[in-house]
Parts: structure tokens; C-alpha cells; sequence
């Protein structure tokens, strides 16, 4: 369904995810696309009818024409693009962590305020299926009180990964924990909530690069119950493994398609006289829609003046949390 009506986009960073963004938009509401390499901008601007390539940010933010942006460079210029932008008075959908330090969110929501612009964080594993089936299941089936959250999310790199902007803390802001861990973290904060006790570290283990290839994380709400999360760019087999342990039943989401398998949700119900619990799998191979369900919420979030959940509030609880962490291991988000 389309429901973007006059809405004018224009999508900042044109790499394969600035591409992958806007191969979700309705037909012809792309006004520009914006790289600093004008050729890649050029080229993403050639498949979408009425969009013109450019290098110029601030041609972009000018058009009145243009009411939302879409941001997708590296995590360095993920912040001051969207306060830029909403400085313009755009409503944004920045890619996640949105920013590599919480006071830059902080900045970006103090602007926000002024100009009542709407700031969506791009953490789209929130809208893949087998999450999507996961939050039915809980609303309709007795699954007992959330006790605790397990999960591991990881990669092996790839030849010269560790000389690529993730392995440059001035670009990227930190290492795996900044890059998959900010998804766990936001999946295990939607399931649970605040947390008020983060343990852990984050470490240097094989790659030849000053950032984190490893984290390991623990999470308690102020109820007690808990996150335990580990990321990895040692994982060789891609991994995506998260499960919610309820007191009648346990959810156990797997893979995301792809190189991470068939993506899939094992209900595993307790039986009153316990022993092996009833089990039913739901598989979901016909591929990745959270992107494009993800710009849908955005919409509605603009059209309905809603406040994005994620949003700025989410994305600084998991920035503290990626903080307190790397302050712990001797890692900082930016160098001194």
C-alpha cells in the first residue's frame, strides 16, 4: 500500500544501502539522490524516473520539494547529516547506530524539537518476518512472563576487512559492537525495556585493526531480567541466533536469509506435565521485506506526526550502553 502521497524524498549516501532505501520508495518520489562521489549518485539518480544526482547536501536541504531524507554514509557523518537536515525542518530515517556518540543524538533531538521534525533509527531487523511472527505469537498465545533474552550475531569479514571504514574508529565509531551489536541491542531493549546493569567487554582478537572484532554483554532490567548477547566478526559460518525464554514457551529465531540461512521461528511450548515441549516452525524463505516495511512505519510516523520508536530515545539508550561497554575495555567512539 502506498501511503507516502506528496511526500518528497531524497536519499544522502548512495552506496548498497543507500540503494537498497531506495528501492523501497514509491514510484517517483525519490527527488534527489546526493554522494559525494557524484558518479555513484549519478548512477543511483538514472534508476529512478524525475531524481537528480548530486554532490551538493545543501542544494538537497534547500528544495522545499524535498520533506524527507534518507541518510546512509558512513556511522561518522550519519549525525551531522541529519541534524542538518533537521535543522532544514526534513523528517529523517537515519541508519543505525545514528550517530557514534550519544550527545550527538542529544543535539539532534534538541533540534528536533524546534522544527517538530521526526527522526526514525534505521534498525530494520525489527521488521523481518520471523520477528514479525514472534510479536503475534506473544500478543495471542500464553507464553508466560519474558524471563530472559540469549542471542549471537555473527560474521567471518572478508580478505581486507580490517582495512575497510568499519576497521577505522574515526569512520565507524567502533568495531562489531557498533556495527552488528547495535542490533541486538535494539532487539533485546524492544523485548525488554530499559536496562539498568550493563557488564561485559569488547576485544581485539584476531583482525589487525583498533577496533573490537569480538563483544560479550550482559543486561539486566531493573526487574532482573536479562539480555545475554555476544557479536562476532570471527564467527567464519554466518550466525543470527536470538531466543526469548518465556515461562511457558520459548521463541527461537534463526538466520536472515542469505549467507545466514533460511530465516525461521521454532514456538517450542511447555506441556502442563513438562517433558519435550510442543513444537511448531515457521520458515520464511521468500526473502528480506524489512526494509520496505520499515519505510512504511516512517510514513506513517511523518503522515501521523507519530514519535519513531526507534527513535532518538532508543538510539541513545543503546549508544550508553555501546559506551559503557568500550569505556569498560579500553575502546573510545572517537579518537582524542
Amino acid at each position: 500500500m502506498d501511503i507516502s502521497g506528496s511526500l518528497g524524498f531524497a536519499v544522502i549516501g548512495c552506496g548498497l544501502i543507500g540503494r537498497r532505501r531506495a528501492a523501497t520508495l514509491p514510484d517517483d518520489s525519490l527527488r534527489y539522490a546526493c554522494d559525494r562521489q557524484r558518479p555513484r549518485a549519478d548512477e543511483l539518480a538514472k534508476a529512478h524516473q524525475g531524481c537528480t544526482g548530486t554532490d551538493k547536501l545543501e542544494t538537497v536541504l534547500a528544495d522545499k520539494e524535498v520533506t524527507a531524507v534518507i541518510v546512509s554514509t558512513v556511522n561518522s557523518a550519519l549525525a551531522p547529516i541529519t541534524l542538518a537536515a533537521v535543522q532544514a525542518g526534513k523528517d529523517v530515517l537515519v541508519e543505525k547506530p545514528g550517530a557514534i556518540e550519544t550527545r550527538e543524538l542529544e543535539e539532534i533531538e534538541s533540534a528536533a524539537q524546534r522544527t517538530g521534525s521526526r527522526v526514525r533509527i534505521g534498525y530494520n531487523h525489527r521488521y523481518h518476518p520471523a520477528f514479525l511472527k514472534a510479536y503475534e505469537l506473544i500478543a495471542k498465545e500464553d507464553l508466560g512472563d519474558l524471563m530472559f533474552i540469549r542471542a549471537r550475531y555473527g560474521h567471518g569479514g572478508r580478505t581486507g576487512y580490517d582495512r575497510e571504514w568499519r576497521a577505522d574508529p574515526m569512520l565507524s565509531g567502533g568495531g562489531e559492537l557498533m556495527d552488528q551489536g547495535v542490533h541486538l541491542l535494539d532487539l533485546a531493549g524492544h523485548f525488554l525495556g530499559e536496562f539498568s546493569d550493563i557488564e561485559g567487554h569488547a576485544a581485539t582478537y584476531y583482525w589487525d585493526m583498533p577496533v573490537d572484532d569480538n563483544a560479550f554483554i550482559s543486561l539486566r532490567t531493573p526487574d532482573g531480567r536479562t539480555a545475554w548477547l555476544q557479536v562476532s566478526c570471527t564467527e567464519w559460518k554466518n550466525l543470527f541466533s536470538f531466543e526469548l525464554y518465556f515461562q511457558r514457551a520459548k521463541l527461537h529465531i534463526e538466520g536472515l536469509g542469505g549467507s545466514y540461512g533460511i530465516e525461521r521461528l521454532s514456538y517450542y511450548r511447555m506441556l502442563p506435565e513438562m517433558g519435550p515441549p510442543e513444537t511448531t516452525v515457521f520458515e520464511f524463505p521468500r526473502g528480506d521485506e524489512s526494509w520496505a516495511r520499515e519505510l512504511q512505519e516512517f510514513i506513517i510516523d511523518v503522515r501521523e506526526r507519530r514519535i519513531p520508536n526507534p527513535g532518538i530515545a532508543e538510539g541513545k539508550a543503546i549508544l550508553r550502553i555501546v559506551e559503557t561497554l568500550y569505556a569498560k575495555s579500553g575502546f573510545r567512539t572517537r579518537k582524542e
